[in-house]
């Protein structure tokens, strides 16, 4: 049995990112799937790497918790808004507060890379955006897909990454918001 984590990144409970992650969700139910869930905006954590990686913060409990989620999971949804070609600043400070050494990857003295601790994952990045994806990927080169699936994920070993881009947000119909749920919980279904 495959267990997924859904990990919502948006600081909003009224975005349309909550109403994807619920669809994926909706979904998930119905596949042969041990679920869990995060919604990063609902936790209670200091965002700041204050030390860098000179000294170790100690772990509030939200993250404890996260963390365990993170490393049972064989799949991981990531659902997040690209603002400024990348993503909220709430993500990225769960991300440096739980992707650390010895937890998603360790340095290898005399390496220049290290051993990957989150091998043997998959993921999915479902990205809203208001930047059309043409635009993305041919003037910008998409860099918060790249930043966040190389620099990030792959780094620590997680594989077989797939992108759901759904945009223009901001000018988007209801009925076009209708058709980008249903896709979302028919990826849920699938457990992809």
């Amino acid at each position: 049995m495959k267990n997924v984590l859904v990990i919502n990144g948006h600081p909003d409970k009224e975005s349309f990112n909550y109403a994807l992650s619920e669809a994926y969700l909706k979904g998930l139910k119905e596949s042969n799937s041990n679920i869990s869930q995060i919604n990063i905006a609902e936790l209670d954590f200091d965002p700041n790497l204050k030390f860098g990686y000179r000294k170790r913060m100690e772990l509030e409990p939200d993250l404890v918790s996260a963390i365990e989620k993170i490393k049972s999971a064989n799949h991981i949804v990531w659902v997040f808004p690209m603002w400024w070609y990348s993503y909220p600043a709430i993500m990225k400070g769960f991300i440096d507060r739980t992707f650390l050494p010895g937890i998603t990857y360790q340095p290898i003295e005399g390496k220049a890379f290290p051993a990957q601790l989150l091998k043997g994952k998959t993921a999915r990045l479902i990205i809203t955006a208001d930047t059309p994806k043409w635009y993305d990927s041919i003037f910008m080169k998409s860099p918060a897909v790249n930043q966040f699936k190389n620099g990030t994920l792959k780094f620590c070993g997680v594989k077989r990454i797939k992108v759901s881009y759904f945009a223009p947000i901001k000018s988007s119909s209801q009925k076009i918001r209708a058709k980008w749920l249903a896709k979302v919980e028919g990826l849920g279904k699938k457990g992809k």
